[in-house]
């Protein structure tokens, strides 16, 4: 009896040992609460759900409803647009009928090359792209440089610069329409006043004056936005760099040639994207003033384009025009674009 006591009291003695602390037995855990079951190992297929689950939580899934109808946009009328015009350029289709996808060729431009018209305008627009760019960055710059100088009514004079960006060209080719009239026209007029009447001429009849007229009108429109650019290169430069270059005897033509224009590089890269880019598109700006018919002295691939198309009914031939000046704009924009992408700014 003595020893069945013993013994029930030494085997209590010993569990509690055993089952002191945290121990768990059973899912029951001896200081009253209840032990977290293991994790079950995650399978394959839990894994691939998992993830999912993650990605359409994440923050690029839901932005899509924000760029997604955009982006969709963008592909079907513009990327898919540029396609199928690839696609029409490699045909003979005329604009009647159903175009033939069975057979693709480079014959319409195999015909460019050989057409004199075709030369013509490409060299009037690429006259038309540098004369235009060079010109209004200069006049810009000069701009920029008197409101930087802090003339009066430098903000008068800023809004009255950039004002004529906001014409479309419609309005602009009106517009030079009326002062070019070779018999009303305020410049024929103007030079007639201070008896220079000698001068007048029919500015966009004459060949030889034609195109430098639109170079001047195109001029008058963006030097304001040329202006603002480099207005904005100009204020960042630290005044310190002028009054040392001052202090070292430079002259203010010398300063700006060798310590100011030298910094407005980034400016004139961007602003001569932008204006190459408006003359490359400044069809609307001569079918206004000329139509369809410039003449070989002020016709550009654009209205070449148009009128091979829509008054010609000849769309292959008119889509491999496209083509011709949607590899000129990759010519302007693509550099530009490696350039920034380089430096980590695109």
């Amino acid at each position: 009896m003595l020893r069945a006591v013993f013994n029930f009291f030494r085997r209590s003695d010993s569990d509690g040992h055993a089952g002191s602390g945290t121990a768990e037995t059973d899912g029951l855990r001896t200081d009253g609460g209840t032990a977290e079951a293991p994790p079950e190992p995650t399978t394959g297929g839990d894994a691939a759900v998992s993830r999912l689950k993650d990605a359409v939580d994440g923050e690029f899934a839901r932005s899509i409803p924000f760029w997604g109808p955009p982006a969709f946009l963008v592909t079907l009328f513009v990327y898919g647009a540029i396609g199928w015009n690839t696609i029409i350029s490699l045909t003979d289709w005329n604009g009647l009928g159903q175009p033939q996808y069975d057979s693709f060729d480079l014959s319409m431009y195999t015909q460019l090359l050989a057409d004199p018209t075709f030369r013509v305008a490409a060299r009037n627009t690429v006259v038309l792209l540098v004369a235009f760019t060079v010109v209004t960055l200069a006049l810009g710059l000069f701009l920029a440089i008197l409101v930087d100088r802090g003339v009066r009514f430098e903000n008068g004079f800023r809004t009255i610069y950039l004002l004529p960006m906001s014409l479309s060209f419609v309005v602009t080719a009106i517009f030079w329409s009326w002062m070019y009239n070779p018999d009303i026209g305020l410049i024929n007029e103007l030079l007639r006043f201070v008896g220079l009447g000698a001068l007048t001429t029919a500015w966009i009849s004459d060949p030889t004056t034609k195109l430098g007229a639109v170079v001047f009108a195109l001029t008058w429109q963006f030097s304001g936005y040329a202006m603002v650019v480099y207005l904005a290169g100009l204020q960042a430069i630290p005044r310190d760099q002028y009054e040392a270059a001052r202090i070292d005897g430079a002259s203010t033509v010398r300063m700006y040639w060798r310590v100011i224009i030298p910094q407005l590089r980034s400016a004139t890269t961007s602003a001569a994207v932008v204006l190459m880019v408006f003359a490359l598109k400044a069809f609307d700006f001569m079918f206004v003033m000329f139509g369809t018919q410039p003449g070989p002295s002020a016709d550009i691939l654009a209205v070449m384009m148009f009128r091979e198309a829509f008054a010609k009914t000849n769309w292959a031939y008119g889509s491999a025009i496209a083509m011709v000046l949607f590899l000129m704009t990759l010519g302007v924009i693509g550099p530009y674009l490696f350039r920034q992408h380089q430096r980590g700014e695109l």
